[in-house]
């Protein structure tokens, strides 16, 4: 008896041993550091950096997903490196170079396959989420932007140089079921997909206007959103095109970067007419929505890049404008919005703001940094 008690002890001491060492992940993030191909572990609830991850090669341009239990991010990196990161262990997991040249990449519903969307060779190619072996690869003879994942284990893209939009839907296994949508438009340069699924909005280089699909219907066909409306306009020159998820549904309405132009454009989510223009500081290129959809954090273009203007969506009217230093180049809220992080690239800088009183909480040490990307992520559709 004497013998189990202290095996049961033993055991007790054991399992509280494992609780104590048990590390929550759902107030973490990575910090993107383009220029040492490092990303920087941070906690949110103690606005810190808590580790440096190294050897992730060109992460310039780079994104990181989720996987669902928050344990495991995948950076897309600009070379074609796909690396598998362990958050909890703080290391390299994995790492494939799967392209020349990438640009983005989805994580199916399931968690289960990660798609990488490529310029060089173009096309999508999709991997086992625990092993990065190649489960599909898809080519398009075309650079591939705008990848986002929809419910249905399902990946949805876009081709710059066909202007086609393409469904790949995995549900039946590793051979794609491939949907094509013609007549997209004109170089379609980026693509948001909102957080039900349903509209599918790209925004075109080459010509006027946006072009959207309901992905609702069995049969999508293209829809032209403001089709008189574009930089064809004036043929204003364009410092940085408006990147990847620089687009925010504040509500009823989608606020949108004006490619070239000084300005957001406010667009009713489901007639996809035009409801309001506001004019902003320079060339916009996120636009983003703080998660109660009040407001929206403008970032803009180099050489304006230094300065944040702050839209209230009731008003559409700017409320606030700041410089928080040299090249401001991304911005994540914490997920109920009661904080932003920036990265000021080059000022080696992400700073830290109240988003109600516009404080300035603390300053973490980064090297250039880039995107941010909170573990609440994995949770959200499109991202």
């Amino acid at each position: 008896m004497k013998s189990l008690i202290s095996a049961l002890a033993l055991a007790a001491t054991l399992g509280t041993a494992a609780l104590a060492d048990t590390i929550a992940t759902g107030d973490l993030g990575l910090v993107i550091e383009r220029a040492k191909g490092s990303v920087l572990l941070v906690d949110q609830s103690d606005r810190a950096s808590i580790a440096r991850i190294e050897g992730l090669g060109d992460l310039s341009h780079a994104s990181i997903i989720y996987s669902p239990d928050e344990r495991f991010a995948y950076v897309f990196g600009r070379d074609g490196g796909l690396t598998k990161v362990d958050i909890v262990e703080r290391k390299i997991a994995n790492r494939v170079v799967q392209g020349g040249n990438s640009i983005g990449g989805a994580i199916s519903d399931d968690g289960k396959l990660v798609a990488v969307a490529n310029y060089e060779p173009g096309g999508v190619r999709i991997f086992d989420a625990d092993t990065l072996e190649l489960v599909a690869d898809i080519p398009t003879d075309s650079k591939t932007i705008g990848l986002v994942d929809v419910p249905g284990r399902r990946f949805v893209f876009t081709m710059w140089d066909t202007g086609e939009t393409w469904i790949a839907d995995m549900s039946n296994g590793p051979e794609p079921e491939i949907t094509k949508i013609t007549d997209m438009g004109k170089n379609p340069y980026d693509a948001l997909v909102t957080g039900n699924g349903r509209t599918y909005i790209t925004g075109l280089f080459g010509e006027d206007g946006l072009t959207a699909l309901d992905l609702w219907e069995d049969d999508p066909k293209p829809i032209r959103v403001m089709p008189n409306y574009g930089r064809g306009q004036e043929e204003m020159p364009v410092y940085k095109m408006p990147h990847l998820e620089g687009w925010a549904l504040t509500g009823s309405e989608f606020v949108l970067p004006a490619v070239g132009h000084h300005e957001v454009l406010w667009v009713d989510a489901q007639t996809l007419e035009e409801t309001g223009r506001t004019k902003t500081y320079s060339q916009p290129v996120f636009a983003m929505a703080r998660p109660d959809g009040r407001q929206v954090w403008v970032n803009f273009a180099h050489p304006m890049n230094d300065t944040i203007q702050v839209i209230d969506t009731v008003t559409k009217e700017v409320i606030h404008q700041f410089k928080p230093g040299p090249a401001v180049l991304h911005m994540e809220f914490t997920p109920r919005g009661h904080e932003i992080w920036v990265s000021v690239r080059d000022e080696n800088k992400v700073k830290i703001y109240d988003t109600h009183s516009f404080e300035l909480l603390r300053e973490i040490d980064a090297d250039s940094p880039s995107g941010i990307f909170f573990t609440a992520r994995a949770h959200r559709l499109g991202l």
